[in-house]
């Protein structure tokens, strides 16, 4: 064998281990669940809710971590979180499966209290999501359809505001309509938590004076690429902003979790699923 002959053959060899290193990689990083710790300081954080702990669960679509998502569920209840919120696509509309969301909803309830919102997917299944969310609640899952619910410690109050995705409102753009729920729900003597499925709005949530923001919506762009970030993210295009991470403006902090799960694309890359764990703390 000559020299050449050799060389190439190292080069292929390599590009083979290469390629193998990346298929591992990949699909480890599917599954391998990530748990990210948030702190979020305000003065307008009752002294009661210091230390309030929320998780937050975004894009499951229909996903398992673990079987019957035993690792998710216990990554939950490690946490130790005060409540649980879902924001969005808990279900997949292209492959639904809603025993796993229900499965998932059954045994999330048993840790903390669960509220949940929808995403784009649930308004494409408007023909089943009133059963489904029977179920839902049923189990004792808390649903806020353009509504509030008020968290309450002592004599101290948090508002939690949770909104449908704008989909289920196709006769307005969706800025409009998240603006129109907001105009109605939100109000300024509260700490105020909000639901929403669509971090691209983050102008809307700032303009309203929300405090802080729970989003999914992007799987963190899908394919992350070092430096650079999500490459892209629905109703966002190509190269997002809200990606994943946390975003602030004027006094509010929008948490933008990398989700659970994938849709159109089965594989995510160096974008591993996570969930969010927040800690609010009061400052003075």
């Amino acid at each position: 064998m000559t020299m050449k002959h050799k060389t190439k053959r190292i080069i292929l060899l390599i590009l083979f281990f290469a390629l193998v290193v990346l298929a591992v990689f990949t699909l480890w990083g599917n599954t391998a669940l990530e748990v990210n710790k948030l702190t979020v300081k305000s003065t307008k954080i009752p002294e009661s809710f210091n230390g309030f702990r929320i998780a937050q669960v975004s894009d499951l679509h229909n996903a398992q971590i673990g079987q019957n998502n035993s690792r998710l569920l216990s990554a939950l209840r490690d946490s130790a979180p005060d409540i649980i919120v879902i924001t969005g696509d808990l279900v997949d509309s292209r492959r639904t499966d809603t025993a796993v969301a229900l499965d998932f909803a059954k045994e999330a309830v048993k840790i903390a209290p669960v509220y949940y919102v929808t995403g784009n997917h649930e308004a494409r299944i408007a023909d089943s999501l009133a059963g489904f969310e029977k179920d839902l609640t049923a189990f004792g899952v808390k649903i806020l359809h353009n509504e509030t619910a008020t968290l309450t410690n002592g004599s101290e109050s948090v508002r939690l505001i949770g909104l449908d995705d704008p989909t289920f409102t196709p006769y307005l753009t969706h800025a409009e309509t998240v603006d129109a729920q907001l105009e109605s729900l939100c109000s300024p003597e509260y700490y105020t938590v909000l639901l929403s499925h669509r971090p691209e709005l983050f102008e809307t949530y700032v303009r309203h004076g929300v405090d802080l923001v729970f989003s999914g919506h992007a799987h963190g762009g899908q394919f992350r690429l070092p430096f650079i970030g999500g490459v892209f993210a629905p109703g966002q295009g190509f190269f997002p902003e809200y990606d994943c991470g946390t975003f602030k403006k004027d006094e509010t902090v929008m948490a933008v979790s990398r989700g659970i799960g994938n849709s159109i694309f089965p594989l995510r890359f160096n974008n591993r699923p996570e969930i969010i764990i927040t800690e609010l703390v009061r400052s003075e």
